[in-house]
């Protein structure tokens, strides 16, 4: 039986660790030992150097008593801001847990990791059967997922993978989530004073403003978003702007969509920039790429049962959010995201409760045998 004591004091135990985006160190180290007693090989790697980071992906492997291929799970070991000095309260009557309001709580994602190891305990304690389980607790995912962007995944027998980072009761699994692209646009122009001899100068606050005005943002189709969210330049009121920066990313379920905004609003800048003689550096950044596992893969089918056995809805959905399961999809395993119990993640107003922990680990559990 899943036991909901030891869930509740693993979860304050893990939300108290500090545990930032390439500063996972403490929580990296726990997370070994933990594995280690459950009787998994463990590994680290050095994903955290490309970063300055102390600590990298931790990744483990368990010999099942099941025939076949390895099940991945995976769970990410960083957290947001603020998230120092994280506390949990308990409310014994409706089993919910918050953050004292200063800080996130952490649910995000330290659901997935407790539902995790719980689920393998509960089998190991119980003698029922299990597949070879490999995990990876990443670090990074909180930006754009760059621990899994350095993990060798050559290492990883498994073909199908479950991801527990997503908000909501457990019972739910999206299967399709976009292409991520960053961009940064630099628009040089050409500095005069303003008042003496505004003609003399390339105004290139102008030059962005106009090419802004060109591109749609929002929902542009069915499958695509674009946002321009920053935008800096200029040194004092009397002198026409020599600088403009601005920033913004694509998000598309198509990735081919995404190149294609890409491109388009490349080419409005530079277009703007020649119109009136200045220069423009138009700098992409892929941070994700979209996937979508079709409703009839093992590891769709294979969650469906699972929920159906254990009384949970099963539902099928999508995100508009990226996953260290993009890098996995991307390597070749068919994996999806599932609910975990967290509520408002990214915020001081985040938190869970107690029985969506028990329900996650059930469904782990469920996977596994």
């Amino acid at each position: 039986m899943i036991k909901k004591d030891r869930i509740l004091k693993e979860f304050e135990e893990l939300i108290s660790i500090d545990s930032l985006s390439f500063a996972e160190r403490d929580m990296a180290d726990r997370l070994k030992e933990k594995l280690t007693a459950l009787g998994f090989e463990v590994r680290e790697d050095n994903a955290g150097a490309q970063e300055d980071g102390t600590a990298g992906n931790v990744y483990g492997y368990l010999k099942g008593t099941l025939p076949g291929d390895p099940i991945l799970f995976s769970a990410h070991m960083d957290t947001v801001r603020p998230g120092i000095g994280k506390k949990m309260f308990l409310d014994e009557t409706t089993g919910k847990i918050e953050s004292g309001k200063d800080t996130i709580l952490g649910a995000d994602d330290v659901t997935g990791l407790v539902e995790i190891l719980e689920a393998v305990r509960h089998l190991q304690e119980e003698k029922i059967p299990y597949r070879d389980i490999e995990v990876i607790f990443p670090i990074a995912e909180e930006l754009y997922i760059k621990g899994t962007d350095a993990f060798d995944f050559s290492q990883v027998k498994a073909k199908e993978a479950y991801v527990l980072d997503m908000g909501g009761a457990p019972g739910a699994a999206a299967l399709r989530a976009p292409s991520l692209i960053s961009f940064t646009v630099k628009m040089h122009g050409k500095a005069s004073h303003a008042g003496f001899a505004p003609e003399q100068g390339i105004h290139a606050i102008r030059a962005v403003s106009l090419a802004i005005s060109r591109i749609k943002q929002g929902h542009v189709d069915e499958d695509s978003t674009l946002n321009i969210g920053k935008i800096s330049g200029g040194e004092g009121t009397n002198i026409i702007p020599e600088l403009c920066t601005c920033e913004g990313e694509i998000r598309s379920y198509s990735h081919e969509k995404a190149l294609a905004l890409m491109a388009k609003l490349t080419k409005t800048f530079e277009e703007e920039a020649a119109e009136v003689g200045a220069a423009v550096e138009v700098t992409p950044d892929i941070r994700l790429i979209a996937y979508d596992i079709p409703k009839g893969a093992p590891v769709v089918t294979h969650f469906k049962e699972a929920c159906e056995k254990l009384g949970l809805a099963g539902t099928l959905t999508q995100t508009f959010g990226g996953s260290d399961n993009n890098n996995f999809v991307l390597h070749g395993i068919q994996g999806i995201v599932l609910s975990s119990g967290m509520y408002e993640a990214h915020s001081v107003k985040e938190y869970t409760y107690v029985q969506d922990m028990v329900s996650g680990a059930e469904l782990v559990a469920e996977l596994l045998s």
